[in-house]
């Protein structure tokens, strides 16, 4: 079955966050994707003037995907759904109907859930979103890709070094997803550095790896759903090669070395500006020249 996406995230018409962060490399990686927009904004919230548009309900949304069902669109088609930024719970109600109804469709279908709840400790939804995620939707998940702040309001844990992380992964995986992908964490006594960390406890033995890399001065918007899109892209088409090669520290030293290889485009275009995604493609395609770099997962 060819690989097809349903993204169900944010829109803006100018910069890439949301939608417009994951559709291009999900294509260029040969995924066909079906985009359904939670908010369409004008530009991304961070802008100095503000931005306009309208936000999606629930019943909007349900509206949609009952246009797809009428036409036989939804049947057995999609083995994936993506969600980002979901701004209310009428609509992350709305969503958890479609996961279980896809779920229903297809036996193999993934969902791969991207919590977007804030980042330095400021909430960007309402507070009530974070406990339906605990109780609703994460158990129906197959991967979770909280970032650091994230990951502390959905466990309560305090994340300050791999100890912290792991623990926070073993609370997650009892919330229902089998793999857990923790981003952008910072620790103490490593200035300037970011790391990513898997948990997969889908066999007998639970895989954990984790990747550090160097920091990019700056600060750049649609990140975390680049990121998530990767890892959803990555997971899918990478197998376990040798032992050497595990799969999941592919994955994780793709996901790394393509991060770097756009944002550091984006640096030397605009510093803190619009991702450079299409002038990224060789590199997302190449999974970022991963074999070449010295940025190599390890086992934790």
């Amino acid at each position: 079955m060819e690989p097809r996406v349903l993204s169900i995230q944010s829109h803006v018409v100018f910069g890439y966050v949301g939608n417009k962060s994951a559709v291009f490399p999900l294509q260029t990686l040969g995924f066909d994707v079906d985009a359904i927009n939670s908010v369409q904004f004008s530009n991304h919230t961070g802008y100095s003037n503000g931005f306009k548009g309208e936000v999606v309900n629930g019943d909007s949304l349900l509206n949609i995907v009952s246009g797809l069902e009428a036409n036989g669109l939804l049947n057995n088609k999609h083995t994936h759904l993506l969600t980002g930024y979901i701004g209310s719970a009428s609509f992350l109600s709305a969503v958890l109907e479609i996961v279980n109804k896809l779920k229903k469709r297809s036996p193999d279908f993934k969902y791969v859930c991207d919590p977007v709840l804030g980042d330095n400790g400021k909430l960007y939804v309402p507070e009530e979103l974070v406990e339906i995620y605990k109780t609703s939707v994460l158990k129906l998940a197959y991967m979770v890709t909280p970032n650091s702040f994230e990951c502390e309001k959905l466990t309560g844990i305090t994340i300050t070094d791999m100890a912290s992380a792991t623990t926070a992964c073993e609370v997650l995986h009892g919330l229902g997803p089998k793999v857990v992908v923790i981003t952008s964490m910072h620790f103490e006594g490593e200035d300037g550095k970011l790391t990513i960390m898997v948990s997969d406890n889908s066999k007998v033995d639970t895989a954990r790896w984790a990747v550090t890399f160097d920091r990019i001065e700056g600060h750049y918007t649609g990140t975390g759903d680049l990121t998530a899109a990767l890892l959803l892209a990555y997971e899918h088409t990478t197998a376990d090669s040798s032992p050497q090669n595990p799969k999941w520290k592919v994955v994780l030293e793709k996901v790394a070395n393509t991060m770097i290889k756009v944002i550091s485009k984006t640096f030397e275009n605009n510093p803190g500006g619009e991702l450079r995604l299409v002038q990224s493609r060789a590199e997302i395609e190449s999974g970022g020249g991963w074999q070449e770099s010295s940025i190599q997962a390890r086992p934790v």
